[in-house]
């Protein structure tokens, strides 16, 4: 850990009713080879049993916090997430998704071998070949490889701080929140290593947006 007893990374982990995944997404933190991490876990209103699964990992393991809230949606439960970090970078998991095992170490490395960069995106593999809704066109599709992840964002803490974190809006909230990083800090898009695993779920906002529905 580092001297100041603040963590390296802050791994936010927003959550809602996916306690049938949720352990093999806390699994593949605590799989890290990089040690000196927290993982917040914010619960946005689940009625499942998510406490159970996490309150597991909290038994044993001191850097994983736990906090519980009103369903306010995946931008401001990880807002909540931001507010309560102390580390020095800050990056994400959703509860469907898997870290490789050299995910976070790689991310640090970058980071530090590059001081001037501010925010990275990119870098992650899936199992299928996804489309996803255009956020300006709902009936048109991209390629999720053209797209900003939220999962795979990892930037200084300073930063989320200084834009406001997300936005609550219906859409690529991640998108959103790399374009008004974009105006004043200096951010890269990589494509490896690959060490984030997305995995789309069937109730996917990207699979089930539509704009302007009544």
């Amino acid at each position: 850990m580092n001297t100041t007893g603040a963590p390296k990374v802050s791994v936010i982990l927003a959550t809602f009713n996916r306690a049938g995944v949720l352990d093999r997404a806390i699994d593949s933190v605590l799989a890290q080879t990089l040690n000196d991490w927290e993982l917040i876990v914010v619960d946005d209103g689940s009625i499942d049993e998510t406490f159970t699964i996490v309150d597991r990992h909290l038994h044993r393991h001191a850097n994983i916090r736990y906090m519980k809230h009103s369903n306010r949606r995946p931008a401001l439960s990880r807002n909540v997430g931001i507010q309560a970090s102390f580390g020095s970078y800050i990056t994400f998991i959703d509860s469907d998704d898997l870290y490789l095992p050299e995910h976070l170490a790689s991310r640090v490395e970058l980071m530090e071998s590059e001081p001037e960069i501010d925010l990275l995106s990119g870098g992650f593999a899936c199992p299928d070949d996804p489309w996803v809704r255009d956020r300006n066109d709902p009936e048109k599709l991209v390629h999720i490889a053209e797209c900003i992840l939220c999962g795979t964002l990892f930037g200084k803490r300073e930063l989320f701080l200084e834009i406001g974190g997300f936005r609550d809006i219906d859409y690529a909230e991640d998108t959103d929140l790399w374009e008004r990083a974009a105006l004043r800090h200096h951010l890269l898009k990589i494509d490896a290593p690959e060490s984030y695993l997305y995995q789309r779920s069937e109730d996917s906002i990207t699979r089930t947006y539509r704009k302007n529905e009544p």
